[in-house]
C-alpha cells in the first residue's frame, strides 16, 4: 500500500437559511415602496428585489443571499431575503410573497430542476422577471438568465487532484449530492469521467447525502462500516466531506484515507489550512449573484436582455498552495 499523505479532500456544501427576512428598507417593511414587477423591462427604478435561496445555515447560500442583498441595496432596491430549505411547498409560498408585494425581480436559487418550473412560470405569468443562480431548471425560456458554477468544469480539477493524491490506486467511496439538484448528477458524472480511467482505484459504495453534513457523517460511519479499508472519499460538497472527516476521526480512521471537497466555505479552507482537508473547488458564489442582480437591474431599468439564458463560471481548485488566496464571501483573489 502506498504511503498516506493525511490530507482530505471533500466536496460541495450544504445546510441552510431560515424564512424570509427583511434586509433593507427604513421602515422595515419593503413591501409598502415597491414599484411592482414590470414583464417588459425598461420600467422604474428601485423597488424590492426578493431573493430565494435553499437554506442560509450553510455558508454558501447564506453568501449567496448576502451578496445579492448587498448589491441590490446598492443599485437602490429594497430587498427581502428568503429560504426555502429544499421544500417545494415554501418555494412556492416564497414566490407567491415576491408576486403579493409586486417584486421587481426575483433572484432564485431554484429548489428542483423539475419541480421549480411551476413557481417559475407563476412569478412570469405575474409580469416578473426570474433570474436563476447557483441551480438550474429543466425548462428554457422562462426565467431571464440561469447563472451556475460551471460544475463540469469544477468536478474535473477536483477528480484530477484526488486521484493524484490518491497516487492512482486505492479503494474508495462517494457522497452524494441532492438528487432533485442537477448539480450533484453533474459532480459525480465529472468524477467518474476522471477516475475510470484509472483501474487500480475501486469504487466500494456511494450514498446520498443531500449536501447536509449531518448526512454526510452518518452516510460515512456506514459506508466505513461496509467498507473499513477504503484509502479516499470524493464528496459532492464541503459540507458532506466535513462530516465524513468527522465521522472517520471518531473511528480513529482518518490519518490514512484522503477527503475531497467543493465549494470553498470557510470551514472547509479552515480545514485545508489544518491539513485535514486535502482540497476544495471554488465555487464562485459571489460573482453569479452579483451579476444576476446586476442583470435584473439593466432588465429593470432598460429593457435589456442577457446576452444567453444559461451562463456558467469557472470554478478554481484551493489546495494547501493557495489556499491563502481565499477572502471573504467565497472570494479569491491573487
Amino acid at each position: 500500500m502506498r504511503k498516506r499523505k493525511g490530507l482530505a479532500v471533500i466536496a460541495f456544501s450544504s445546510a441552510m437559511l431560515l424564512g424570509l427576512a427583511a434586509c433593507s428598507g427604513d421602515d422595515g417593511d419593503s413591501s409598502d415602496s415597491a414599484d411592482g414587477g414590470n414583464g417588459e423591462g425598461g420600467g422604474e427604478e428601485g423597488g424590492l428585489i426578493t431573493i430565494i435561496v435553499n437554506d442560509p445555515s450553510n455558508p454558501y447560500w447564506k453568501t449567496e443571499g448576502d451578496v445579492a442583498s448587498a448589491a441590490a441595496e446598492e443599485l437602490g432596491y429594497e430587498t427581502t431575503v428568503g429560504a426555502h430549505e429544499g421544500d417545494s411547498n415554501k418555494e412556492n409560498n416564497l414566490i407567491d410573497t415576491a408576486i403579493s408585494n409586486q417584486s421587481a425581480a426575483i433572484i432564485l436559487d431554484p429548489q428542483d430542476a423539475d419541480g421549480s418550473i411551476g413557481a417559475v412560470q407563476k412569478a412570469i405569468d405575474a409580469d416578473i422577471p426570474v433570474f436563476l443562480v447557483n441551480a438550474e431548471i429543466n425548462e428554457s425560456g422562462l426565467a431571464k438568465a440561469q447563472l451556475v458554477s460551471n460544475n463540469a468544469q469544477g468536478a474535473a480539477l477536483s477528480a484530477e487532484q484526488w486521484v493524484e493524491l490518491m497516487e492512482e490506486s486505492g479503494e474508495y467511496v462517494e457522497l452524494f449530492g441532492a438528487p432533485s439538484d442537477n448539480n450533484a448528477q453533474t459532480r459525480s458524472n465529472g468524477y467518474e469521467t476522471v477516475i475510470t480511467q484509472y483501474p487500480d482505484l475501486d469504487k466500494q459504495g456511494e450514498e446520498v447525502a443531500d449536501w447536509d453534513r449531518t448526512k454526510g457523517h452518518d452516510k460515512m460511519q456506514s459506508l466505513f462500516q461496509s467498507s473499513p479499508d477504503i484509502d479516499g472519499v470524493i464528496s459532492g460538497n464541503d459540507e458532506m466531506a466535513l462530516g465524513a472527516i468527522a465521522a472517520l476521526k471518531e473511528a480513529d480512521a482518518f490519518d490514512d484515507i484522503i477527503v475531497g471537497g467543493f465549494d470553498g466555505s470557510p470551514d472547509a479552507i479552515d480545514s485545508i489550512k489544518d491539513g485535514e482537508l486535502a482540497y476544495t473547488v471554488l465555487q464562485p458564489v459571489a460573482e453569479f449573484a452579483e451579476a444576476a442582480v446586476e442583470m435584473a437591474d439593466d432588465y429593470i431599468k432598460n429593457g435589456t436582455e442577457p446576452e444567453e439564458e444559461k451562463q456558467a463560471f469557472d470554478c478554481i481548485l484551493i489546495t494547501p498552495d493557495n489556499v491563502d488566496n481565499m477572502v471573504e464571501n467565497f472570494t479569491y483573489e491573487e
